[in-house]
């Protein structure tokens, strides 16, 4: 099993803060992302990372931090849900403690390079009462006039469930609901509608987000700190349940999210680079199924095409190289023509717990693969 190594944590520019940055606004913010296009970020003038490489993207908000961006078109508008990472005090570890995120702030934008609104707290961990610590990356959803709120977050007993919230506004408030998803573990909801209106909710993620805590439907405290620790054998997959019609249940028992290599085979555990680690994101393009998730420690986003939103997924390639930080996590989104990724890494901070979302323009090839992304400018 590989191990995030000092070299892996340490890829980050360590760069000074640019400013000082508050744990959460009161109100809404407004910057410029100027950042959205793969052509802006070539400015001579432009942030570099500490090799001399420029940056594709620039942050889309800087006055607080940033990552996991989950990005929807609501009405026309873009609405990216990410999670707000804190300075706090847990040492860095290989099961992500130092991710001590508590609250979520959702970023809206009218137009591809316009303004970044920042809105003020939509959901606090103290507003949830199940929920302890650690509210990892969310997702949204909307349905009939309420839209949805998704998010993870360890209860007492240090086990990681997924929780919802609602409300009237695409920004919140949000009211969580009293108790977590029924039958719902592990972390990374992400939820797809498919065009019929049906509704899936796909998740998981393996090292600190305990989905091999989780094999036999109870959670293991004492369980695997990585993976099944199998090189050999098919790797963990990550989870799909498809949503009730009040978009708060599962309507049926997850599913494994099988994923195939070139010969029909499932992937293997030991397979960094194209196994599943976490971030789970589908989108739908020209009919097919978009499967797509983060490989963790070897730091690629990476896709996987099927014909059904229940799978199984071949294995197609990467969609983003390493960025600057350990962690990977993204969406895929059509606005205004185009389609976007969003993604994060480290450059105003440095530090792995201290991120910054980003988002550049994704493009097809003919058959249908999607064409790699470098996240610095050559």
């Amino acid at each position: 099993m590989r191990r995030p190594t000092r070299a892996h944590l340490s890829r980050a520019c360590l760069l000074p803060l640019l400013v000082a940055l508050p744990l959460a606004a009161c109100g809404d913010r407004t910057t410029t992302a100027d950042n959205t296009t793969t052509a802006n970020a070539a400015a001579t003038d432009a942030p570099r990372a500490k090799d001399g490489r420029k940056y594709l993207s620039q942050p889309l908000v800087t006055d607080f931090y940033t990552a996991d961006p989950s990005a929807h078109v609501f009405d026309g508008k873009l609405y990216v849900y990410p999670s707000h990472d804190i300075d706090g005090s847990a040492k860095e570890d290989d099961l992500g403690g130092h991710f001590e995120m508590r609250d979520y702030r959702v970023l809206s934008m009218d137009e591809p390079g316009g303004k970044v609104t920042a809105h003020p707290v939509a959901l606090d961990v103290k507003d949830v009462p199940w929920a302890e610590k650690q509210m990892w990356a969310p997702d949204a959803a909307y349905k009939n006039g309420t839209y949805y709120l998704y998010f993870p977050a360890k209860d007492r007993q240090g086990a990681f469930r997924i929780g919802v919230a609602t409300s009237k506004s695409p920004v919140g408030p949000f009211k969580a609901d009293p108790q977590p998803i029924a039958g719902s573990f592990s972390i990374d909801p992400a939820v797809f509608t498919d065009d019929d209106g049906k509704s899936y909710m796909y998740f998981g993620g393996i090292w600190g987000g305990q989905l091999q805590r989780n094999t036999t439907g109870t959670y293991d405290p004492n369980g695997s700190k990585t993976d099944l620790g199998a090189d050999d054998k098919p790797a963990l997959t990550p989870k799909v349940a498809p949503m009730a019609a009040d978009m708060k249940a599962f309507a049926g028992k997850p599913r494994d999210v099988v994923i195939l290599d070139e010969k029909g085979k499932p992937l293997l555990g030991g397979d960094h680079d194209r196994r599943f680690f976490e971030a789970s994101w589908m989108h739908k393009y020209k009919g097919k199924y978009y499967f797509s998730y983060s490989t963790g420690d070897t730091h690629y986003l990476v896709y996987a095409i099927g014909d059904s939103p229940y799978g199984p997924f071949t294995y197609k390639g990467r969609i983003l190289q390493p960025v600057e930080g350990w962690t990977t996590h993204h969406s895929i989104v059509e606005w205004k023509g185009k389609w976007w990724l969003f993604y994060a890494d480290t450059q105003l901070s440095g530090q792995t717990r201290l991120r910054n979302v980003k988002m550049t323009e994704l493009k097809y090839n003919p058959d249908g693969t999607i064409q790699t992304i470098d996240p610095f400018v050559k």
